[in-house]
């Protein structure tokens, strides 16, 4: 029988489970380690999720009408959503590209037919940041108004509750389905804080006990200019000691069981390893994930628990970075 899809975006979710056997193995770890593969989904992340959920509701409430401009601001991963399911509906996209972006991203944009520019482009930008520094809320507005003033759809993937809600509708019910609900540990990054807001509250919901762990960057690990450092990019700092800004979390009265900070460094020793023990070729934060994952392995009460891990994106889009630049010996 015939199995042919009319679109891309019919192709999002129902990413695979598989474990880290040789992983587990060679770090002598008790627990088990299971990794979503989120780079399976078309455009290679799990942004997809969020981007057609943005885009799917934007046209079914009439903000975004045929032809139409999509705008965002990224790191790269959401735009390349956005880029490609813009062009399969007929949509432009028009991207406003943070600092700390791999030039990979940004040649996949512009094939995708994606006007990019980036933050210091945005109008008021300079202005913004003269006055109050990086403050996000006004770079959020500064965003809208330039998409209002043009007569564009803005997604403002920070704000639009199709983000995290992308993740109650497809990613939770996969784990719980895939793995019939038993499910110790759920790891994840955020950088938006979708996922983890999303597939967090799902599982919480529907896996009586489930310990949901959110994973950061350490401070000395975070992206800044004009630094050549193993950095961990596209994700942020959320959590200070408990104190949370990020907007889906705190609207949400969201709560995880814990915060694991990693280190850029040894992130990249993650993948590299994970690369050549079961052939998992992965990006920054998904390696950070697992790095996390590895530390709840390692303590005594976890032995026999089964870890989820979130697996954003591979490594194709970090090439150009410290990560797989290995010297031959």
């Amino acid at each position: 029988m015939a199995n042919i899809y009319d679109s891309i975006t019919e192709l999002v979710g129902h990413t695979p489970l598989v474990r880290l056997h040789n992983f587990e193995k060679n770090n002598n770890l008790k627990a088990q380690l299971i990794g979503k593969l989120e780079y399976l989904n078309p455009t290679g992340s799990v942004k997809d999720r969020a981007a057609l959920n943005m885009i799917e509701k934007a046209e079914a409430e009439g903000k975004l009408k045929p032809g139409g401009t999509i705008v965002e601001s990224t790191s790269g991963n959401t735009g390349i959503s956005l880029a490609a399911f813009a062009a399969a509906r007929g949509y432009h996209l028009h991207i406003f590209m943070e600092p700390g972006c791999t030039p990979e991203r940004v040649q996949i944009l512009k094939a995708y037919g994606t006007t990019v520019q980036y933050y210091q482009d945005i109008p008021g930008f300079a202005d913004i940041i003269a006055q109050y520094g990086f403050d996000k809320e006004r770079i959020i507005a500064a965003i809208k108004k330039f998409a209002d003033d043009n007569g564009y759809y803005y997604t403002s993937q920070l704000t639009n509750d199709a983000n995290w809600q992308a993740h109650i509708k497809t990613t939770g019910p996969e784990i719980v389905a895939d793995t019939d609900g038993d499910v110790d540990y759920a790891v994840m990054l955020a950088g938006t804080a979708g996922t983890l807001t999303g597939v967090g509250k799902y599982l919480q919901e529907h896996i009586p006990g489930v310990k949901i762990v959110g994973v950061q960057p350490t401070l000395e690990s975070m992206y800044k200019p004009g630094e050549d450092r193993d950095t961990i990019d596209g994700v942020v700092h959320f959590d200070n000691n408990g104190q949370v800004g990020h907007p889906f979390i705190v609207n949400n009265d969201f709560h995880y069981a814990e915060v694991i900070d990693v280190d850029g460094t040894e992130t990249y020793a993650v993948a590299r390893e994970l690369a050549a023990s079961d052939g998992i070729f992965l990006g920054a934060s998904a390696a950070a994930a697992v790095l996390a994952a590895k530390q709840l392995a390692l303590r005594p009460e976890n032995e026999g628990k089964k870890i989820v891990i979130i697996l954003p994106d591979d490594g194709m889009k970090y090439l150009s970075t410290r990560m797989y630049q290995v010297e031959e010996a």
